[in-house]
């Protein structure tokens, strides 16, 4: 049987934009098994798992995660990363997709995988979208934030 830590490298492996196997990355979790994109608030439960993979792989289709530091604690196993890509694909938003720009993102982030009897039954990860939005030219736009928080506030 493999270990923990075996089975979140093998996870991270599947999960790369030259490998991307969805379906195996999806076997590797349990029957209840969730992914949680914590910083995005989504969750992806089941068959809806590869999902995450996809998505994030149409946008910078050459993903790479370079761990830095892997951590087994029982059935909890810590990761340190940076998730690394070229923008070559269009970035969903509520208003429109962000068209790709062609530039690389080196985004830091942090993942908790919880198993349970050699499978993956909790994936949180913890990724900072803003650095990474910021790297592709979509810094946030405080200027309409302030002015919709004072129109708020004065009801007019």
């Amino acid at each position: 049987m493999k270990s923990n830590e075996e089975i979140v490298r093998e996870a991270y492996r599947l999960a790369e934009g030259n490998v991307l196997d969805g379906a195996g990355f999806r076997a590797l979790f349990t029957e209840d098994g969730t992914f949680n994109d914590v910083p995005n608030s989504q969750t992806f439960r089941g068959d809806q798992i590869p999902q995450a993979l996809t998505g994030l792989a149409g946008i910078f289709p050459d993903i790479h995660r370079e761990l830095l530091e892997v951590r087994a604690l029982g059935d909890v196993v810590a990761v340190e990363l940076r998730i690394q890509g070229t923008h070559l694909g269009g970035f969903p938003t509520p208003i429109g997709d962000i068209r790709p720009t062609g530039r690389r993102i080196d985004m830091p982030a942090a993942d908790l995988w919880y198993l349970r009897e050699g499978k993956i039954a909790r994936f949180n990860c913890y990724n900072a979208t803003s650095v990474m939005l910021a790297q592709i030219g979509a810094a946030p736009d405080f200027k309409s934030a302030i002015e919709a928080a004072e129109t708020a506030a004065t009801g007019v």
